[in-house]
């Protein structure tokens, strides 16, 4: 059954991927993406003509998800057109490089707003008519980096731990409304994304110069992540894309809590794992265990 998703930074990469691949299967998506008129104009116009190409609907709306008011009103806007909003795909992101101390205070809170705080605000914004349905799903792309901590992009491998961190104690609470927590876990590609190019580096470039002894490493550093990949491997985000689409196919109550895709062996999905059984013993420790269970409506028309 078809559903309505909202997916945030959808002009490129795996949010563009999906919003494609969502409607490809017969779901109504309104990607979104900040300046559709301006700078991203070419983007928005692309996925309106592929949503004319296939079964689903793909609309455009705007939303920047570091602003609250943005948020509320792109949520308001499907409301009034679709009536429902069935699922968020999380998947706004950024990406850091560099030296840990070289970034300032200002740098890091600027990528946390982004990669946790923007997470926050669209939840704020969605959540209220999810609980009043009693259903709905939030998915969460995460990252393998909030498990295996690689070198030399500390902000961001913060970030992510801390938006995977809040989407599991998120969960606890609104498990009682029946909505379901997925969070989709990439690990890194070899094609199909400009991560590490669009990277952004440290501020306090005087600081970053008395790191000049990793200056070789940092330079080699998409070199160092495709060496993680079994040679002939083909890694590409349209494998998160296509997860992301068989994880909402699946009828409500059967969607799994994690989903790694991962073509670098990480080994992430072993530390996950264990990260989870030590939270639900914990948590059922404290006499807690009915927040770990999700409250399917059995007569709700959630897909």
């Amino acid at each position: 059954m078809s559903s309505v998703v909202l997916i945030t930074a959808a002009s490129t990469g795996i949010g563009n991927l999906a919003a494609r691949e969502l409607a490809t299967h017969g779901h109504t998506v309104y990607a979104s993406m900040r300046n559709t008129d301006t700078g991203n104009s070419e983007h928005a116009d692309e996925l309106t003509a592929f949503g004319r190409s296939v079964s689903g609907q793909l609309h455009v709306v705007e939303l920047d998800v570091q602003s609250q008011a943005s948020a509320d009103a792109a949520v308001a806007a499907i409301l009034e057109r679709e009536g429902r909003l069935d699922t968020v795909v999380h998947n706004a992101g950024h990406l850091f490089l560099g030296n840990v101390e070289a970034f300032t205070a200002e740098d890091v809170q600027h990528l946390f707003d982004i990669n946790v705080i923007g997470i926050q605000r669209v939840n704020r914004a969605a959540l209220p008519h999810m609980r009043s349905r009693r259903s709905g799903t939030l998915l969460y792309v995460g990252s393998t980096t909030s498990a295996v901590l690689p070198p030399f992009i500390g902000p961001y491998v913060a970030s992510k731990a801390a938006g995977d961190a809040l989407a599991q104690v998120t969960a606890y609470e609104v498990n009682e409304f029946g909505i379901e927590t997925t969070i989709v876990i990439p690990g890194p590609f070899t094609e199909g994304t400009s991560h590490f190019p669009n990277a952004s580096q440290a501020g306090d470039t005087d600081r970053a110069e008395s790191y000049a002894v990793f200056a070789p490493l940092l330079a080699r550093y998409e070199e160092a992540t495709n060496g993680l990949f079994p040679v002939g491997t083909h890694a590409h985000p349209g494998a998160v894309a296509q997860e992301i689409a068989r994880i909402l196919d699946l009828p409500a109550g059967t969607r799994p809590f994690r989903s790694l895709v991962d073509f670098s062996n990480s080994g992430a999905e072993a530390v996950h794992a264990a990260g989870r059984r030590a939270s639900e013993e914990y948590t059922r420790r404290m006499g807690y265990e009915d927040l770990l269970h999700v409250k399917i409506q059995t007569n709700t028309t959630q897909p």
